[in-house]
């Protein structure tokens, strides 16, 4: 099945052509990264504005590269939610258009499982189950057992601010650019263990996270102007990166999980890979970078299964914006 795949939940335009859930024709990506970074982050309705511009030759540009053209699809993918409203609105509209013009089978697909199943895009074996995925990124932070390829069970997650959230909090606090992520990973690279100590919310019974705590510490920490810009973005990440991984580790083996699946824009973090695969007793895979960060591969690799079982999103059927596992 040869999936034409819509992605525009936050600032990323993208389309992809995917084949069976597993082989990407096509991949491409319009950042608008360095536009919202003048602002030091989001501008919802700024987004939108720039979906409408870069939609269409998104599409044409993802079906040039795969060499194939619309009648050529078989189906119609695009994210469905959680996201921004006004730039989900661009992608999932455009793809129910095509859909309804080509008369092409339609599907909307939940952001957080297109994170998921970036993980069926690597040249490696599927994913053994019982599995646990951490799905972490700007604006999510949570983990999900799967029991099986089409089982998700949400454990929990973020009780106040993501993962990626507080990292780009924390990154305009040092007065470091946007994204925070990309930004506190490379000053943290030249810093190393201080004074500095910083709290990490274990929230213990739980698998529940809490990031707003530690960002605040990290404010304090910056009024004070007693370390350094690099040693408080080193402990800060140290903070985060300390309970992803031992969190994810713990929760692993307490469930018996055969494989622990990493997924959103924070696992592209360096420090994170490294603590995962170190404290985590059973195999851990991580996309590349290119597959963790927003992109429509994803939104194909999750549309493929469901629509080969029959699954179809009817076209008067709307977007929705909340952090909804409910809806997988």
């Amino acid at each position: 099945m040869l999936v034409l795949a819509i992605e525009s939940s936050c600032d990323e335009t993208a389309a992809a052509v995917i084949e069976n859930g597993r082989k990407i024709h096509s991949s491409v990506v319009a950042s608008q990264i360095e536009l919202h970074a003048q602002y030091g982050g989001i501008v919802p309705e700024v987004a939108s504005r720039e979906h409408l511009r870069a939609i269409i030759p998104v599409i044409k540009q993802a079906l040039e590269q795969a060499s194939c053209s619309i009648d050529d699809l078989e189906a119609i993918a695009a994210t469905r939610g959680p996201g921004l409203a006004g730039a989900l609105l661009v992608g999932y509209n455009t793809g129910k258009a095509i859909a309804l013009s080509k008369s092409l089978p339609f599907l909307g697909v939940n952001h957080l499982e297109g994170h998921v199943r970036a993980n069926w895009l690597m040249e490696e074996p599927e994913p053994l189950f019982p599995a646990l995925a951490l799905v972490v990124s700007g604006g999510h932070t949570d983990l999900v057992f799967m029991k099986s390829e089409n089982e998700y069970e949400r454990l929990g997650g973020t009780l106040d601010d993501a993962a990626g959230e507080a990292f780009d909090k924390v990154g305009r606090l040092l007065g470091l650019p946007f994204p925070g992520g990309p930004a506190i990973a490379k000053e943290a690279l030249s810093g190393k263990a201080s004074s500095l100590k910083l709290p990490r919310a274990w929230l213990p019974g739980t698998a529940d996270f809490s990031f707003s705590g530690l960002k605040t510490a990290a404010l304090h920490s910056v009024r004070k102007e007693t370390w350094s810009p690099t040693e408080i973005a080193w402990e800060f990440q140290e903070s985060v990166v300390d309970v992803l991984s031992g969190k994810v580790a713990n929760i692993a083996n307490d469930l018996s999980a055969r494989e622990v699946l990493i997924a959103g824009g924070v696992a592209s973090n360096q420090r994170l890979r490294e603590e995962l695969r170190s404290r985590v007793s059973v195999p851990v895979r991580i996309p590349p970078p290119s597959l963790c960060t927003d992109n429509a591969a994803m939104i194909g690799a999750a549309a493929s299964p469901r629509l080969s079982r029959g699954e179809r999103t009817p076209l008067n059927v709307d977007i929705f914006s909340t952090n909804d596992w409910s809806v997988v």
